[in-house]
């Protein structure tokens, strides 16, 4: 499995797109707007949902758990609009043999995949601030993800803080890198688990992983 982190709008979606892989979006483990355990904004502005604290975790190392050995697993729909979780589906990968896991706290639980043996790599996506901010910005009010004025505001503080955003990610074990990279990367872990798949004595081999 692949954790791929970055700043909100720093372009993971389209990439985890890009490699044809089956997708995980971490983004739909967000906790939902009645949540008594939300953190808030110092200022009053309600929910930090940059916040790692804003994000269940725990559900969601579960289902790469589940999908590394089960190959399938439930799956939130959320809708960021609303702050709420309006279903469920389910991601079956079937004989894929490695998957992409995305969103903005996945490094967060690189620590936790590891220990669970189901890591190929973890890559941070990096760019210029500038650049990530109107890429978000026109996503988040095409999407109409929030009130205009507060994407804006969000937009600016997270411009300010992308490059500790990004070290943050690299210190929690993340590889930052530009797209071309992150996609040179993600090749060479899905032709070497294509690999292992190949090989009957490593595919059975106890604990094989995605």
């Amino acid at each position: 499995m692949i954790l791929l982190t970055g700043p909100s709008g720093s372009g993971k979606s389209s990439l985890a797109a890009r490699t044809g892989l089956p997708v995980l979006n971490l983004d739909d483990f967000y906790k939902e707007g009645t949540d008594p355990t939300l953190p808030q904004l110092p200022d009053g502005g309600g929910p930090d949902w940059d916040s790692p604290l804003s994000w269940d975790a725990d559900a969601a190392v579960a289902a790469i758990e589940a999908l590394c050995r089960t190959r399938r697993t439930g799956v939130p729909l959320y809708d960021i609009s609303t702050s709420a979780r309006t279903g469920e589906t389910t991601l079956d990968i079937g004989r894929t043999p490695l998957f992409v896991a995305e969103g903005i706290f996945a490094a967060d639980i690189i620590d936790r995949c590891r220990d669970l043996g189901v890591l190929a790599d973890a890559l941070c996506l990096r760019g210029r601030p500038s650049t990530t901010f109107r890429r978000r910005l026109l996503r988040d009010l095409r999407e109409a993800r929030k009130p205009a004025l507060y994407l804006i505001r969000r937009g600016l503080r997270l411009m300010r803080d992308e490059r500790g955003i990004v070290a943050r990610h690299t210190a929690l074990g993340a590889f930052a890198c530009g797209r071309d990279t992150a996609m040179g990367r993600i090749a060479a872990a899905a032709a070497g688990h294509c690999e292992k798949v190949g090989a009957p004595e490593r595919a059975e081999r106890p604990g094989a992983t995605v």
